[in-house]
């Protein structure tokens, strides 16, 4: 039997630490192909480069993977690796993403680079994770992930995900104790609470720096905000579909215009 052909992007770059250790993991599952952004798009969300130039260039920074750095977002790389650089071959069996260095629960999947490239996948139709860890510091530990990203991403290939689902998966820091296990979780009503602080160049003009407080709202123990608090790991399924099914009936029975 084929290996599986796994898909490897990220939001923090090519060079970033998460990507390596994610890329070692899956190198014990399968055949590797990474296409990764040369620099950091983190908060890039889904967006894509329209009227500007890509570049991709072949990379050596993983041994014995095939490897490409590109100029543009981690959605850009997901659509540049199935149809230019895999282009005549198999398709990939998974996409898998990360793993990023900070937060991706809750509100924050809609920034998130690392699950705008697990979402590609998924528009695509091919089963897609994108993990993150918990950790901003500059010396965060990946190691616990390990274990855990090669059992889920194994249940993954053999199980299949429905169509147009991609897992968002999020994990505690690294703490003295294990982690309790894998929570299947939805979204907390939570959100970024933005400030704006202004500031002047020293040539005195008006710059303004974002800033803000994180509000977590959801007394709730079923989502991701309270699994990764509790030390689980969080697994929320998300889909690209953002259609509002319950306010079709409301705009249709309400709306004088219709």
């Amino acid at each position: 039997m084929k290996k599986p052909l796994i898909l490897v992007s990220n939001d923090d770059g090519i060079t970033s630490k998460g990507i390596r250790t994610l890329v070692n993991v899956m190198k014990t599952i399968g055949d590797v192909v990474v296409v990764a952004p040369d620099g950091p798009q983190s908060g890039m969300g889904h967006a894509i480069t329209v009227g500007e130039t890509l570049r991709l260039e072949q990379s050596t920074i993983f041994e014995g993977v095939r490897s490409w750095e590109c100029s543009g977002t981690p959605a850009d790389c997901v659509k540049m690796a199935r149809h230019y650089v895999l282009r005549g071959e198999r398709e990939p069996d998974i996409v898998v993403s990360g793993i990023n260095h900070g937060s991706n629960t809750s509100i924050s999947v809609l920034y998130s680079g690392t699950m705008s490239a697990a979402i590609e996948g998924a528009i695509e139709g091919t089963p897609a994770i994108g993990f993150s860890l918990c950790d901003y510091g500059h010396d965060a530990d990946f190691s616990h992930t390990e274990e855990y990203i090669r059992k889920i991403t194994l249940q993954v290939l053999e199980k299949g995900l429905p169509k147009g689902v991609a897992l968002n998966v999020n994990f505690p820091p690294k703490r003295n104790e294990n982690i309790k296990g894998i929570r299947v979780c939805r979204q907390a009503n939570a959100k970024w609470v933005e400030e704006f602080d202004e500031r002047r160049d020293p040539n005195g003009r008006r710059y303004f720096w974002m800033a803000g407080n994180f509000v977590n709202f959801d007394k709730g123990e079923d989502n991701d905000e309270w699994a990764i608090a509790n030390n689980y790991i969080s697994v929320v399924p998300c889909q690209f579909d953002l259609t509002a099914h319950a306010a079709i009936s409301v705009l249709n029975e309400d709306w004088s215009i219709l």
